[in-house]
């Protein structure tokens, strides 16, 4: 088995990707404090035709030296707007009728293996603070909470790996790719 060069991946430029149908997901980041997590969901976002991302609170925007150093650039392919505050992003999404999902571990939260998603809807899915998590006022305004199942000893996952498991079960489940069980 030969591995494949970059110039044989076949992927998109920048003004392809701006062209090409997007996924119907949008990212919203609650009060983000490491760039690197950030710059790497950009990277996620742009792997997997995410619509949008809406930085908030906190959340550094860029450019920013610390961002491009994971994003590679996806912070050029990727449309992203600054919202001061997650709960004004949240009002904005539901009023254009886009289901928002926060991704936390919260009483009656859907295990993500369970999430049955509607193929003509757009979900925003709110990843949290490093620390704190989604916020609690986010968390009670959103149409749904989903969490990742976890069996070890810690009590989460990094963001950017968060982002990257809920984005990629979500785009299986939009695009009907079958899994096995």
């Amino acid at each position: 088995m030969r591995k494949l060069a970059n110039a044989e991946l076949d992927r998109l430029d920048i003004p392809g990707f701006k062209k090409t149908k997007k996924t119907p997901l949008i990212l919203v980041l609650d009060n983000i404090r490491s760039l690197n997590n950030i710059g790497s969901i950009f990277r996620t976002a742009d792997a997997f035709l995410i619509q949008k991302i809406y930085l908030c609170g906190i959340t550094a925007k860029p450019p920013h030296k610390d961002i491009h150093k994971t994003a590679l650039g996806a912070t050029e392919s990727v449309d992203w707007e600054y919202v001061e505050t997650t709960m004004d992003a949240l009002g904005k999404l539901q009023q254009q009728g886009v289901q928002v999902i926060s991704v936390e571990q919260a009483e009656s939260a859907t295990q993500l293996q369970h999430v049955e998603v509607q193929p003509d809807t757009t979900y925003a899915l709110i990843f949290g603070n490093e620390v704190k998590g989604v916020s609690q006022e986010v968390v009670s305004a959103s149409d749904g909470v989903v969490e990742i199942p976890q069996f070890g000893t810690k009590h989460s996952l990094n963001i950017s790996v968060s982002a990257g498991i809920v984005v990629w079960d979500f785009w299986t489940k939009l695009n009907g790719i079958k899994r096995k069980p």
